[in-house]
């Protein structure tokens, strides 16, 4: 039987290289004072690094972060049952400048979203059962201003 190589458990060894380390913090705001009273150097904390990673990217300008969102519309979401068998089906509709491949494109991630199926039928996308809230999600997610609309 062959003797297996094992890997020490101790922690001696760090697992990773921090790109931070050589950095200096000449320049940078002073850190915030802990109310706690107890503090932890950002050296030897795992938030220390993310803190620093956030006071980096504060740093960049502002158009190199994200271009500004254009509002592409107000959509209403609406509940419906009538006329369905009692089943509910959730409605989006009031579309302005898109076409149907766009539509179909939303309602297969509202369809994964929801874990539900859904169409669209006559301009409007429809999705199986009351998912309004993922539906929301998903619209805000591609810029429109979603609406609750009806009951």
């Amino acid at each position: 039987m062959s003797e297996r190589k094992r890997i020490p458990t101790d922690g001696g060894q760090s697992l990773s290289h921090n790109p931070f380390a050589a950095w200096s913090s000449v320049g940078l705001p002073p850190a915030p004072e802990d109310p706690g009273g107890a503090s932890v150097p950002a050296s030897r904390s795992r938030s220390g690094e993310a803190e620093q990673h956030r006071l980096v990217s504060s740093l960049a300008p502002p158009d190199a972060t994200k271009p500004p969102r254009k509002n592409r519309g107000r959509v209403d979401i609406i509940r419906q049952t009538a006329g369905r068998g009692g089943k509910t089906v959730t409605v989006v509709k009031g579309f302005v400048g898109i076409g149907l491949p766009e539509k179909e494109q939303l309602v297969k991630a509202m369809q994964r979203a929801g874990g539900t199926g859904g169409t669209v039928k006559h301009g409007q996308i429809e999705i199986q059962g009351d998912k309004r809230a993922e539906v929301a999600r998903i619209l805000t997610e591609a810029n429109f201003r979603p609406v609750f609309a009806g009951g």
